[in-house]
C-alpha cells in the first residue's frame, strides 16, 4: 500500500504557545497522537525535532515474535513518518529472559504508526495532512482552552520499597559487583498513584515549564499517556551515521550560584561518576560496533557535563558508521536495550533487575521516537517520565541510579529522591 499525498499549509500563527496548547487538545481527540519538543537545547547533534504527529492513518500491531524484522519490513515497504515506541520488556524477544511482576502501564512491546495529519513546529511552521491542512487550522485556532483550577488536593504516589528496603537491596547489588558477576546495575523503583484523575495536556505543559529536556514528548496511545521530560538520547541515525549519548552522573541544580558551581564541579572530579559513565561507553561502543563498520565507532565527547534546570548531567557521545548490510530496525535491536538502564554485563544485569526490582518496567527505560521518510530515525530513553491511564485512573513514574562498586547506597537513595521531587511537586498548580 502506497501513502497518499499529503496536503500543505504554512501557517504564521500570532502567538505560538497559544497555538500549540490548542493544537494539543484538538490532537487529543484522536487515538493516537505524539508532541516531540528538543525546547531549543544546544545539544550535540541537535535534540528531538519539533513536531507534532496526530491520528491514525495507518497502525501496527505485533504478536510477540519477530517483531524488529516485521517492523523493518514495514518501514523499509511503506515510508512515511512512523511514529513509536520500544518497551524495556522487547528484552524477552532478544535474550532467554521474562518479567514477571505486576505490569503498569501495560504498553504493548513495539506499536507504531503513520499519523494522518503533522504539524511542523521548527523554522519554517506548516501543517501536512490527508485532509484539508485549512479546516484543521481553522479547528485548532477554534478550540477554547479553559483554565485548569488547581487540584482541591495533591495526589499521592506511594513506592512498594522503603528507604531500608532500598539500602539493602543496594548493598546485595555492590556485593555482586565484589565478587565479580557485575561491573554496574541501574537499580529502579516504582510510585503509584490510584484514583487520580489528571489532565494530561496541561501536565505535560507544566512538567515541561520545570524540566524542559531535549528529548521531551507527549504521547497519546489510545488511554494511555506518556509524558517525559527525557534529556537522553538512545539512537540517531542520521543518513550512514549512528549516534547514541548515554548519561550516567547525576548532580542537583543550585539557586545558590557558588553552591551550583560546586555541584558541577563534583561530576567532573568525581572517580565514581567518571568510572560510572566510562563503563556504558564501553558498552555503547560494543553495541555500536555489532551495526558498525570496523574501526568506525568512536567516542566523540567523554564525560561533558551538561547543564538543566533541575540538574546537571554527564553525558558521552558515541558514533559510527553503519555497515550496508544493517537494516534499520537491527541497529535499533543490536543496542537494546540501553546500556545506561541496565549495566555491564547486559544479561546478567537484566537477570538482577527481574530478581531484585519489584514493579515490569514496561515502556519506563524503553524508547519512544520516529523514523523519517528518508530513512533516519532518533529515539530517546524513556526516564524522567510520568505514566497515565485515563480508564484505569492510575499513574505511575518510576526513579533510579547506577550502583558500581564505588556507590554508597544512602547517597544513591538521595539521587533517586532528587529524580522523584520532579513529579511529586507537578500537581501543586495544575494550569
Amino acid at each position: 500500500m502506497k501513502t497518499q499525498k499529503r496536503h500543505k499549509l504554512h501557517i504564521k500563527p500570532t502567538n505560538k504557545d497559544s497555538f500549540i496548547k490548542k493544537a494539543l487538545y484538538w490532537a487529543d481527540k484522536s487515538d493516537r497522537f505524539a508532541y516531540f519538543n528538543s525546547n531549543h537545547y544546544e545539544f550535540p547533534h541537535s535534540g528531538f525535532k519539533n513536531f507534532l504527529a496526530i491520528g491514525t492513518y495507518l497502525n501496527l500491531s505485533f504478536n510477540g515474535q519477530n517483531d524488529f524484522k516485521r517492523l523493518n519490513e514495514e518501514v523499509g515497504k511503506q515510508p512515511d513518518f512512523w511514529i513509536g515506541h520500544f518497551t524495556y520488556d522487547l528484552k524477552n524477544q532478544l535474550e532467554k529472559l521474562s518479567s514477571s511482576h505486576p505490569n503498569f502501564p501495560n504498553f504493548k512491546p513495539i506499536s507504531f504508526f503513520i499519523p494522518t495529519t503533522i504539524i511542523h513546529l521548527e523554522k519554517d511552521w506548516m501543517i501536512e495532512s490527508f485532509e484539508d491542512p485549512s479546516e484543521i487550522y481553522q479547528k485548532i485556532l477554534d478550540v477554547n482552552v479553559k483554565e485548569v483550577s488547581p487540584m482541591s488536593h495533591k495526589p499521592r504516589f506511594r513506592s512498594e520499597v522503603t528507604k531500608n528496603d532500598y539500602i539493602k537491596v543496594a548493598k546485595k547489588l555492590r556485593e555482586y559487583i565484589i565478587e565479580g558477576d557485575i561491573y554496574e546495575i541501574n537499580y529502579c523503583h516504582e510510585y503509584t498513584s490510584e484514583n487520580i484523575s489528571i489532565d494530561p495536556i496541561a501536565t505535560y505543559l507544566t512538567l515541561n515549564r520545570k524540566v524542559p529536556s531535549p528529548f521531551s514528548t507527549l504521547y497519546k496511545n489510545h488511554s494511555q499517556y506518556l509524558l517525559s521530560a527525557s534529556p537522553e538520547r538512545f539512537l540517531k541515525k542520521e543518513g550512514r551515521t549512528l549516534i547514541s549519548q548515554p548519561i550516567k552522573g547525576t548532580s542537583p541544580r543550585s539557586d545558590d550560584p557558588f553552591t551550583d558551581r560546586m555541584n558541577k564541579k563534583y561530576l567532573t572530579n568525581s572517580e565514581k561518576e567518571l568510572a560510572e559513565n566510562m563503563m556504558i561507553v564501553d558498552l555503547v561502543r560494543n553495541d555500536l560496533a555489532r551495526s558498525c563498520k570496523s574501526g568506525s565507532v568512536k567516542v566523540d565527547e567523554i564525560f561533558k557535563v551538561y547543564s538543566f534546570p533541575l540538574w546537571h548531567q554527564m553525558i558521552s557521545t558515541i558514533s559510527g558508521e553503519l555497515k550496508t548490510d544493517v537494516n534499520l530496525t537491527d541497529c535499533i535491536k543490536n543496542a537494546f536495550p540501553m546500556g545506561s538502564m541496565t549495566g555491564a554485563p547486559k544479561i546478567k544485569v537484566m537477570q538482577l533487575i527481574e530478581k531484585y526490582e519489584k514493579f515490569q518496567r514496561n515502556i519506563y527505560s524503553g524508547s519512544i521516537g520516529y523514523f523519517l521518510p528518508n530513512g533516519d530515525f532518533d529515539f530517546n530513553v524513556i526516564i524522567r517520565s510520568l505514566f497515565y491511564d485515563k480508564e484505569l485512573n492510575k499513574s505511575s513514574f518510576a526513579v533510579g541510579g547506577a550502583i558500581t562498586y564505588d556507590s554508597t547506597a544512602e547517597e544513591e537513595y538521595t539521587e533517586c529522591q532528587l529524580k522523584a521531587k520532579t513529579f511529586q511537586s507537578l500537581f501543586e498548580i495544575a494550569h
